[in-house]
């Protein structure tokens, strides 16, 4: 249960402000039908979500040693340095629409858009760290799904709510201290 907790938190947080979520703003102020895509949303983060704790988990399996604990740690960190970059929406993502319909259209955007996403990223080390594919898949389709959802009903005034470079900077400490978790049990710390 501790990598389904840990993976929604942690995505939950690192999705607030992210490209994804500005795309969810984009698509609900232009088709205003907010079902269809948060059912596109959650198709998609669950397949692509699915795949990438998939790789983190296939990945662990086959780099193991105290190397790849240390390279799991440092891509934690990483993510803490990444969090605190704003992301911009993508309005080509968002223009090519209308002929696939809005659930379609919302499925095919999110999937591309997380691509190489730090969402995505991240679900790939907790794959690896938790190696659990489904409790990790779980737990960050559901964060996304958490920070989604307002973003499909409230559009932009949900952003004015908590400003999101405090939002970031909360997401940089969460991945940090994964990262120090992570460095402290390659170590050995904790034995």
């Amino acid at each position: 249960m501790e990598s389904l907790f840990v993976s929604t938190l942690v995505v939950a947080i690192a999705e607030i402000g992210d490209k994804t979520q500005l795309l969810a703003m984009i698509l609900a102020t232009r088709f205003k039908k907010p079902v269809p895509i948060i059912l596109g949303i959650l198709v998609a983060t669950l397949a692509n979500h699915a795949l990438a704790a998939t790789a983190g988990y296939w990945v662990s399996d086959l780099l193991s040693g105290q190397w790849f604990k240390w390279a799991i740690a440092v891509s934690f960190i990483a993510m803490a340095a990444w969090a605190l970059i704003p992301d911009k929406a993508d309005d080509e993502e968002a223009g090519a629409t209308s002929r696939y319909g809005v659930f379609l259209t919302t499925t095919i955007a999110f999937f591309l858009v997380e691509m190489g996403d730090k969402t995505q990223i991240a679900t790939v080390a907790l794959g690896a760290r938790f190696h659990n594919i489904a409790w990790v898949a779980a737990g960050t389709t559901l964060g996304m799904m958490i920070a989604n959802i307002p973003a499909v009903y409230l559009g932009e005034a949900a952003t004015k709510i908590v400003p999101l470079k405090y939002v970031r900077i909360g997401a940089a400490v969460i991945f940090l201290g994964l990262g120090v978790w992570a460095a402290v049990e390659a170590a050995g710390l904790f034995r």
